[in-house]
């Protein structure tokens, strides 16, 4: 398992699921990634629910407010040294503003910026929680992936704002594909949505490691979930899917090193 103590300012450290049925959606991740949970009190009205696999942090889930749209959604968060100084850089730089930077009590600070090409990120202060005790594993955010119609416009932006360098590969995808890098150590992807992706909006997915593919698509049929791609193999990479949990949030999992 890759466990983490830390993560570099630039680096994606969490990832988090808004749901209108918490208590649904911990069952259901429950038997996808072998999470349980634990309930820390908040200062709103509902709980934070921390998700953990073999006892170190993975994610977390809460109840969403109205205000927050009706559709369930997971979240990434970039770690960054200032919240509220990364937020005018994002403004200045072409992005808006979509919630303030907040203090989540003594976990940390966050604010969430949507980028010019439109997709919305989160941005994490660190606190007491630093991130996820487990990335880059099964169970664990182990890539994430912007997906957008204007990759040079996202490249300068994410580039401006937190020293990204894009590249692409002829080996990955015949070059269609974008490599972010943050010194010299891959951070993420991207990907250009063409017709083929319907009205699918710009966004940050999130991939999470599995150790077979096809094996979590049977099991999310089963639980009422949806598949939202089947499941397809990346020369080089490994076979991944995206799916919708019962409640319609989508994610992806992936199974690095399929043959």
């Amino acid at each position: 398992m890759a466990e983490m103590t830390s993560y570099p300012a630039g680096t994606f450290c969490w990832v988090d699921l808004a749901t209108n049925a918490p208590e649904a959606a911990k069952t259901f991740y429950g038997e996808i990634f072998g999470w349980t949970s634990e309930d820390l009190a908040t200062d709103y009205e509902v709980p934070y629910s921390i998700l953990e696999r073999d006892g170190k942090r993975a994610a977390a889930l809460y109840e969403m407010a109205p205000e927050q749209g009706a559709f369930p959604y997971w979240a990434s968060y970039v770690r960054v040294m200032d919240v509220q100084a990364s937020v005018e850089q994002a403004v200045e730089l072409g992005g808006r503003l979509v919630m303030p930077a907040v203090d989540v009590m003594q976990l940390g600070r966050m604010a969430f910026i949507q980028d010019p090409t439109g997709a919305v990120l989160g941005l994490w202060e660190p606190g007491s929680l630093f991130g996820a005790e487990l990335d880059n594993t099964y169970g664990a955010r182990s890539w994430s992936e912007l997906q957008t119609r204007n990759t040079k416009a996202a490249a300068r932006f994410y580039q401006d704002l937190f020293g990204w360098s894009a590249r692409t590969s002829a080996s990955l995808m015949d070059g269609r594909y974008t490599l972010f890098e943050l010194d010299g150590k891959e951070v993420g992807g991207m990907i250009e949505l063409d017709a083929s992706w319907g009205s699918m909006p710009p966004n940050w997915s999130i991939y999470f490691g599995v150790e077979d593919c096809d094996s979590v698509v049977a099991t999310t049929k089963r639980l009422g979930g949806s598949i939202v791609m089947d499941p397809m193999e990346v020369e080089n990479v490994g076979r991944f899917a995206f799916l919708g949990d019962p409640q319609g949030a989508i994610f992806a999992v992936i199974q690095f090193g399929h043959p």
